[in-house]
């Protein structure tokens, strides 16, 4: 669904709630528009759901909120991020991957980009212990699902010679005051190379020239989920929880009674961190039966 310029997903049921579509790259200085759009699109929406924008976390909107999080590593110069933010084993990680040959630059988007993208998707079924879900896409999938934010988006590839050997493409918002990670996959043949750490210091590099001053790569924490091998990649890569309000807007009577009852929670971030933790191993273990997963992101890359 389209209203006012922006894409609008609706999930749930019994509960039907409402976000733009990239929420975590595109933000709503001004909700009132939107929010007269959803009331009047003759689509039931309960509850509309919002993000704010970096940098401000002092709730401006007199709706309903709760504290949700990014992974935020402030950028200024590369040097700083360099010097000041990562210490010398993430350094030598990046260092590491110029040894083995691993470049690094930003890239246009066309068809050569398209087919290295589909390799790296269909390289592996099973990705962090669980089903990888762009694997096993054709190539008009992958260039469809790329190509969107085209006018704000920046592609990053690392080469081995001439294979694309892992990519990542990042979303400036309307304002440019951040860059989003939407995307962030490398082969995992390659891993020994590094590829993931030398794309985190490019992304830092790109923002740094285009005086972009946040680089975010969705949350920092998931619910009660403990930290896993990303949350330490982010982590250690300068990449930091920054909270920020996050509104809930109910628009029927529905939406109101959800609300009260913390319907508009995700049931699986209810769930208890080692509950959680227990359920992922078993997880990991069913779909690596039989099938060549890779292994932790902490192990490609600090």
């Amino acid at each position: 669904m389209q209203l006012c310029n922006r894409e609008i997903k609706i999930e749930g049921r019994l509960l039907r709630m409402a976000r733009i579509g990239a929420e975590k790259y595109l933000f709503l200085d001004d909700p009132a528009p939107i929010l007269a759009a959803m009331k009047n699109c003759g689509t039931r929406i309960d509850i509309f759901t919002f993000l704010q924008r970096l940098p401000d976390a002092t709730p401006k909107y007199p709706y309903p909120m709760e504290l949700d999080n990014l992974a935020v590593l402030p950028v200024s110069t590369f040097e700083h991020w360099w010097t000041k933010v990562v210490d010398n084993k993430t350094r030598n990680m990046v260092r590491k991957a110029e040894k083995q040959g691993v470049t690094v630059r930003d890239v246009v988007f066309d068809d050569a980009l398209v087919r290295g993208i589909q390799a790296i998707y269909n390289e592996c079924p099973v990705r962090q212990g669980k089903p990888f879900p762009h694997y096993g896409k054709d190539l008009e999938t992958v260039h469809r699902e790329e190509s969107t934010h085209l006018d704000r988006s920046i592609f990053l590839g690392a080469y081995l010679g001439d294979k694309l050997i892992g990519f990542s493409k990042l979303v400036v918002d309307e304002s440019r005051t951040q860059a989003g990670v939407m995307n962030f996959v490398s082969l995992v043949e390659h891993r020994d190379k590094a590829p993931t750490n030398a794309l985190i210091s490019q992304a830092v590099r790109c923002c740094a020239e285009r005086g972009i001053p946040y680089l975010t790569y969705a949350n920092f924490a998931y619910g009660r989920r403990e930290r896993d091998s990303l949350a330490d990649f982010k982590k250690n890569n300068g990449f930091a929880r920054f909270d920020l309000p996050r509104y809930y807007v109910p628009l029927t009577p529905l939406g109101r009674l959800g609300l009260t009852l913390g319907l508009h929670r995700k049931l699986i971030d209810r769930v208890p961190g080692p509950i959680w933790n227990k359920f992922r191993k078993i997880r990991t273990a069913w779909y690596n039966r039989g099938a060549h997963a890779p292994a932790k992101l902490s192990e490609e890359g600090r």
